[in-house]
């Protein structure tokens, strides 16, 4: 199959679409926004809305913006800058998306995220609701890290892992990088057309370039590439201040550099489970366990409990380990630290008389534990 025919067999099934769109795309050489270049993007996704392709914009370019207004020529280093920065920019921004967009009947709809409101459950949820809120409204979602909040604990890291958040926030069929590079190159510098699998090879393609603004860069999303494959969506990365780019990109057009996604597509739940939350605490297992989860699907018992790493309550998120220390799965636990420390090992007829009483026969049971290939 050619690349264009593989590239339209792929694209032409997206009808929910996340573009993340960097700071070097958003600003001009001088620096502030580049609006010709933000008015450009806006039609093209007013067009694809037209369509009927939903598309979500993951931003940057706060900070950019705000330096600008406030006359700075360097990229501040202190948190408190940052955001004071940020809190500049971000109006700015969203006037001018919301401008652009206007002119083709659609409102731009700001979400400001943390890693804290996708980490709980309950605020995953609603987030995505909203989004789907937005869309059913006929505005587009513009989405940014909350600058003037987050803290080095509870940030994402970069728009790029953020973008990769939405796609599993709402179980999206793409994601498109808009970067200023052409897409991922060769060694001698030629863009690559497909991916068929992102390997350490690929991750050794990282030019280590990236915007002076920005804080990505091609191994970010080289990471959050491998991340979106393998729960089963294409990526493709594509240079943004081409003019028309999403239009070719959504055409097939052999522009850019598509990434194949495996088969296997993670629900929304187990993608929150696998790549958002952060574990409270680690189990490990024996060999035993580690073969009836991973290559049988089996839920994972007492019995197979060796270890017992952090302090955690039941229904919390835990890493589970094999006797090596590799993490093999994570997933929602049905009993708290304290319990497993007195059940590890322990037969499933034997909990009710180690705890006096017994709620579950599995510790995690399989349907909510996502095991790490």
């Amino acid at each position: 199959m050619s690349s264009e025919a593989l590239r339209k067999q792929i694209l032409s099934r997206v009808r929910k679409l996340v573009v993340k769109i960097g700071t070097g795309v958003l600003t001009k050489d001088g620096g502030g926004l580049d609006v010709p270049c933000i008015q450009s993007i806006c039609r093209q996704v007013a067009e694809l809305s037209r369509r009927g392709v939903q598309v979500i914009i993951v931003t940057s370019g706060a900070i950019g913006a705000g330096m600008h207004a406030l006359g700075m020529k360097r990229r501040p280093t202190l948190l408190p800058e940052l955001q004071a920065v940020a809190a500049v920019g971000q109006n700015r921004l969203m006037v001018t998306y919301d401008t652009a967009l206007r002119e083709y009947g659609y409102h731009a709809g700001q979400i400001l995220l943390t890693r804290d409101d996708l980490e709980d459950r309950r605020r995953f949820v609603n987030v995505g609701n909203t989004i789907r809120a937005l869309l059913h409204m006929g505005s587009v979602p513009v989405i940014n890290e909350n600058d003037t909040v987050s803290t080095d604990e509870i940030k994402f890291g970069g728009n790029d892992v953020l973008a990769a958040q939405v796609v599993h926030v709402l179980k999206a069929d793409a994601l498109i990088f808009l970067s200023t590079v052409d897409g991922l190159l060769d060694a001698e510098g030629r863009v690559i057309d497909v991916v068929e699998q992102v390997t350490d090879d690929t991750m050794e393609l990282d030019t280590g370039k990236k915007s002076t603004l920005g804080i990505g860069g091609m191994l970010a999303k080289l990471q959050n590439v491998l991340e979106i494959t393998n729960s089963g969506d294409p990526v493709m990365i594509a240079n943004g201040k081409v003019d028309g780019i999403i239009l070719r990109v959504m055409a097939g057009e052999p522009v850019g550099t598509i990434f194949r996604p495996c088969e296997a597509k993670l629900c929304s739940r187990k993608r929150w489970m696998m790549f958002t939350t952060k574990p409270k605490g680690r189990i490990t297992v024996d060999q035993g366990a580690v073969a009836a989860l991973v290559e049988r699907h089996k839920s994972l018992l007492a019995s197979g409990i060796v270890g017992v790493e952090g302090e955690f309550d039941e229904g919390e998120i835990v890493a589970v380990a094999d006797p090596a220390g590799t993490v093999i799965a994570k997933g929602l636990t049905n009993y708290s630290s304290g319990e497993l420390g007195k059940i590890k090992g322990a037969k499933t007829s034997q909990i009710k008389d180690l705890l006096g009483h017994k709620y579950y026969d599995e510790v995690i049971h399989r349907d909510n534990l996502v095991t790490i290939e």
